[in-house]
Order: C-alpha cells, then structure tokens, then sequence
C-alpha cells in the first residue's frame, strides 16, 4: 500500500499528461507510490489489457476523416472505428481520428501498417490508439486508409463524418474546390465503380455480362440475340456506374464529362476514392 500522499494536483497533472480519467489517474499514481512515469506506464499497460480484452469486439461505429496536402496535390482518407456512436460523437475521437488523418498527409505512409509507425503528439499512432482503447474501454483502430494524388485533389466529407470522398483532377483551373466538390458529391450519392470503363475490372465485365444474358434469356428471346443485347446491357451498365459517363446529378441533361469540359476544355478525374463507415 503507498505511503505517499497523492494530492489533487498530481492526479490533475497525469490526467494532462495522458487524458485519462481522474479516478484512473489517481489509481495509477496511488500504486505506483506516486512515480509519475511509472504511473504513465501502468495507465498504458491497463489500455493495452482492455484492448486486448475487446479483440473480439465489433467496431462498426466510427468516423471517416478525408484531408488534403497544403499545396493541393495529395489527399488521403482514414476510417477510425469504435463500438458505439455515443463515442463517435465524441468531439475528442474526432480530434484524434482528424490528427491522424493529418499526419497521414503530411508523411504519406505506404500501407496502413506503415500509418501505425507514424507519431501524433508525440506517440506512435499504434501506441495511442492502445491508450485511447484503455481510456475509452471500447475497442478503436484504423480500418481503412486509402490516398491519391493529382494536379489538384479535393477531399469531401459527407453525413456527419459517415462517409468521405478524394478526388483528383488533371488540372486546377479557377473554380477547381468548387467543381471537385461537386464530383466529390456525385460520387457520395451515385457510388461509380470506376473512372470510366477503361477502368472496370475484367471480373466486373464478365459478372455483368453473364447476368445480363440470363435475363435476356428469361425473357425469352432467341439465342442468337443474345450477344448483341447483352453487349447493349453492358453499355447501360457503364453509363450508369462509371463516374464520367454517369449523368451529373445536379444537371442530368450533362454527363459527368461534359460537365467538367463547361469549367476547363480537357479537364477530367485522374483518380478518386470513396469510403463509407463500416462498407
């Protein structure tokens, strides 16, 4: 039992330190006989025994952070997870999930492990979310990480941090933030597959193709219609699901395409991404 006396103070001072809770912090000092590093020590070892404890956990809550480079050129998005959406609305968990999107961006990491190496305040990104883990007592990590470059790349984030959108353009013509953001908000609602059909997967093609020839089957046409309707299908598919052929929400009489020729001759997407929550 410590001899020690742990004043108010102390336990305010460790609490600044780590951001744990004032009863935790009190505990930690109280045990280890008021040796402040010690204390930091047992606080990370309780995070990482309450990790540990809430491996089996479903962290389906959350938040999705999207953020561009200074200069406009990167831009990369994180999905940091938790239990419950009581703790996603956290405006600390947001901060956090914010810190690490922007040290992503500023380091430009190579995988997702590589983003866990990387330090926020002053600690391994890996090391603080095992801390937060310990403070929070739900289950928190990075899921997802995903980032582009481009001329200019515009980040969006769309439904209370539910979802977020990168995307990049050839070019950066004047009204560019204005004009990504749209495309950003065509990608949130209408979800493309790819750029354009150059860009759908070989799997994808077959996929559609086979169901569009057994529902031409079904409906009763001859056997020898059924490659030419079905390449007919495929070209539906591509106007609806890829992003430049898609037509333009906000002027339906414009695809995507020609929408972005109205702002720059050329201009097109090099790239985008779109994470949803828990997708």
């Amino acid at each position: 039992m410590s001899t020690v006396t742990i004043s108010a103070a102390d336990v305010n001072k460790l609490r600044q330190q780590t951001g744990a809770g004032m009863m935790d912090c009190k505990k930690a000092l109280t045990e280890t006989n008021g040796d402040f590093e010690a204390a930091i020590d047992f606080l990370r070892k309780k995070g990482a025994k309450v990790a540990a404890s809430r491996q089996d956990r479903e962290s389906n809550e959350g938040v999705v952070i999207a953020r561009t480079s200074a200069d406009g050129k990167r831009g990369v998005i994180i999905e940091l997870n938790c239990e419950t959406d009581f703790v996603a609305k956290n405006a600390e968990f947001v901060a956090f999930a914010t810190a690490i999107a922007e040290t992503a961006v500023e380091n430009n990491p190579a995988s997702l492990e590589a983003l866990n190496e990387l330090t926020v305040d002053g600690q391994k990104i890996g090391d603080a979310i095992i801390d937060k883990t310990g403070k929070i007592g739900e289950k928190i990590g990075v899921s997802k990480y995903e980032a582009i470059e481009g001329e200019k790349v515009i980040a969006y984030i769309h439904g209370n941090y539910r979802l977020g959108v990168l995307v990049a353009l050839n070019s950066n013509p004047a009204g560019a933030a204005e004009t990504g953001k749209d495309v950003a908000m065509q990608i949130a609602a209408m979800n493309p597959v790819a750029i354009d059909k150059d860009g759908v997967d070989a799997t994808t093609i077959e996929r559609e193709l086979e169901i569009a020839k057994e529902q031409i089957r079904l409906e009763g046409k001859p056997e020898e219609m059924v490659e030419k309707i079905s390449l007919g299908k495929l070209n539906k598919f591509y106007k609806d699901s890829t992003l430049l052929n898609q037509e333009f929400v906000k002027d339906p009489s414009k695809s995507v395409a020609q929408f972005l020729s109205t702002v720059e001759k050329g201009l097109t997407v090099t790239a985008f991404k779109r994470v949803a929550l828990g997708a």
